[in-house]
C-alpha cells in the first residue's frame, strides 16, 4: 500500500509542491507548524532513517540540500531554520516514509523542553 506522501510524489493526491526532482520532492505541510513549514520526502518509498541504504546516501544528501535551497527562496536562511527527521514511533514520526521538516519564519525556541 503507498504512504499517502508516495501518493503526493505521483500527482495523485494534490499538494503545494514547491520542488521536484528525479531524487525527492516537497510540498508545503498542510497542518504547518510555523510560517514556513515544507515536507522534504525520497521520490522512493523509504520508511525512515534506518531503512537507508548506503547505495541511497544520493538521497539523504539531496534532501538536505534541497532543504538549504528552499530555505534560502523561502527568505529563512538568514534568520535560521530547523531540518527536523523523526525516526520511529517514540522520535514522533506518524508516517513511515522518510521525510524531513523545514521549518523557520519565526523563532523556534529549544529543540526539545528539558525535564
Amino acid at each position: 500500500m503507498p504512504t499517502i506522501f508516495s501518493r503526493i510524489v505521483s500527482g495523485e493526491i494534490p499538494a503545494d509542491i514547491v520542488h521536484q526532482d528525479e531524487l525527492v520532492t516537497a510540498f508545503r505541510d498542510v497542518s504547518p507548524a510555523a510560517p514556513t513549514h515544507i515536507l522534504i520526502v525520497p521520490n522512493q518509498e523509504i520508511s525512515g532513517v534506518d531503512a537507508l541504504e548506503d547505495s541511497q546516501a544520493q538521497v539523504a544528501g539531496r534532501m538536505i540540500l534541497v532543504a538549504r535551497d528552499l530555505a534560502r527562496q523561502e527568505g529563512v536562511a538568514a534568520g535560521g531554520y530547523r531540518l527536523i527527521i523523526n525516526c520511529g514511533p517514540d522520535g514522533g514520526q506518524e508516517v513511515m516514509h522518510l521525510h524531513m521538516h523545514l521549518v523557520g519564519g519565526r523563532p523556534l525556541g529549544p529543540m526539545l523542553s528539558r525535564g
